[in-house]
């Protein structure tokens, strides 16, 4: 007796991949594609991995607006699958593909409460992304090593350090694993930025990223986190500030105001490169 043929069914998915100074990201327009967010969370490690897949730090999802006032709903999952709450160069690269796929130069969106709005420049392939508010950092203290917290609407601790101590990545990834995993900081853990202030004020910028579990080429709410923990040590004191940041990707710039009476950090704006890198097709 034959033994039945096992016939395999392949699905193809449509993809963009994108980046914003060297953070990469695979991007899927969903109001086609109509995946579940379970089918999302087990496909991401797969599109995600370097050498299985297309390769990416995380998965961008372009969704049908979940809220009012917003234009559409942005979604991202770090390679792992996990949410990664908001990702400031993703919500750039996001921004730019919506505005090449029928949305304006000026766009409104939401992640999961939280509503951004967005300027693109296409011509330069550049992107002001508008954050809500932010309350001050604070000090914490994990093995011994003095942190300040800062929640740009997703877990961060900022380590300020030597130029010479940034140029040592095993020793980052090594810390940045130790703080990431800390109990104190469970169950959600958190990024981990190294910081070096420059003598003209800009900041040397390295993240070991929660979900990618490595340093990447760059992380932007990582950069809003240490601009402003950078004016938190530095005095808190009030008026219109501009962070030039300087990750191994590029260059990002952080704008912010500081309003001592409301202790709140105000008009906070990430402005940085969101280019296409290519599209094409991918069998799952």
């Amino acid at each position: 007796m034959e033994t039945p043929t096992r016939i395999y069914v392949m699905k193809t998915l449509k993809f963009h991949k994108m980046q914003g100074t060297g953070n990469d990201f695979v991007v899927l327009d969903n109001r086609d594609l109509k995946l579940s967010e379970k089918e999302i969370i087990s496909l991401t490690p797969q599109l995600c991995d370097r050498k299985y897949g297309i390769g990416a730090d995380g998965l961008l999802e372009l969704e049908i607006s979940q809220k009012k006032g917003a234009d559409f709903t942005m979604i991202y999952r770090n390679a792992d699958g996990s949410d990664a709450g908001m990702c400031g160069n993703g919500a750039r690269c996001l921004a730019m593909f919506a505005a090449h796929h029928g949305f304006k130069d000026r766009v409104s969106f939401n992640v999961h409460n939280a509503i951004y709005k967005a300027t693109i420049n296409k011509a330069e392939e550049s992107v002001i992304v508008h954050f809500p508010d932010i309350q001050p950092p604070n000090w914490i203290e994990i093995d011994n090593h003095k942190l300040i917290q800062v929640y740009p609407n997703t877990e961060h601790v900022v380590c300020l350090t030597s130029k010479h101590a940034l140029e040592v990545e095993q020793d980052l990834i090594d810390l940045g694993t130790t703080i990431r995993n800390a109990d104190a900081l469970q169950p959600e853990g958190t990024n981990v930025n190294f910081v070096n202030i420059q003598e003209d004020n800009s900041i040397l910028l390295q993240t070991y990223e929660r979900g990618v579990e490595n340093l990447t080429l760059a992380c932007g709410t990582g950069a809003i986190a240490s601009a402003i923990a950078v004016h938190f040590v530095s005095g808190s004191e009030t008026g219109a500030f501009s962070i030039t940041v300087l990750v191994k990707g590029g260059e990002l710039e952080v704008n912010f105001t500081f309003n001592s009476e409301l202790n709140s950090y105000q008009h906070i704006t990430l402005k940085g490169p969101a280019k296409f890198v290519y599209e094409g097709t991918i069998h799952i």
